[in-house]
């Protein structure tokens, strides 16, 4: 990968293969879509040991717009119901694809009963305030994932996205600052990875 010039994502992937890449990899590397697990114990979330050894690196990492990895509340009504659909169908990904639409028409009818209770941009700025203050402002970027359930309370499309460079300028993040997180830090990273596969 390092030598065809690809970025390496470490979201979703275990603590041990996070090092292990980290070790192996002679170019920064990035989570596409992960948060701090500091701030909300989630396995997905990135442990501040985990956010150092990423900035050592020289990555990034984009904090995402999911409720269960910034603040997600108990809710058993509408657990349980989940759980009623996973006993009825299955784990969803080991299903047939034929049999995979009925588990997210039943996965969806769960939400209209129980509307999901959504984290906020201040919820997600409490995020990057941790890593900026942990790391420094040149580790960290913005991941949505509007495809995989990324949805804040006041940030739902992306029509709404400047409603947190609004937050985190009255948090005190300067234009140079946003300049970083809402993009500059990404193309840094992918720079540096073209340019280490052009030695390699």
């Amino acid at each position: 990968m390092n030598r065809l010039g690809m970025i390496i994502d470490l979201s979703h992937a275990s603590d041990a293969s996070f090092y292990d890449v980290l070790e192996l990899s002679e170019a920064p590397v990035m989570a596409s879509h992960s948060a701090s697990r500091a701030m909300w114990d989630h396995p997905r979330n990135l442990s501040d040991s985990m956010l150092i050894a990423l900035a050592e690196k020289g990555g990034v990492v984009q904090v995402c717009f999911v409720t269960s990895f910034l603040n997600d509340q108990p809710f058993p009504a509408r657990d349980s119901a989940r759980n009623e659909v996973v006993a009825h169908h299955g784990n969803y990904y080991e299903l047939p694809p034929d049999e995979k639409a009925a588990f997210v028409e039943d996965w969806i009818r769960v939400d209209s009963l129980f509307p999901p209770k959504l984290a906020t941009v201040s919820d997600l700025a409490d995020h990057i305030d941790h890593i900026v203050n942990l790391v420094g402002i040149d580790h960290v970027g913005i991941g949505s994932d509007f495809d995989g359930g990324g949805l804040l309370k006041d940030c739902y499309e992306v029509s709404e996205l400047p409603n947190i460079t609004r937050e985190l300028l009255n948090r005190d993040y300067t234009k140079e600052d946003l300049e970083k997180i809402w993009g500059a830090n990404f193309l840094r990273v992918f720079r540096e990875v073209e340019k280490i596969a052009g030695k390699l």
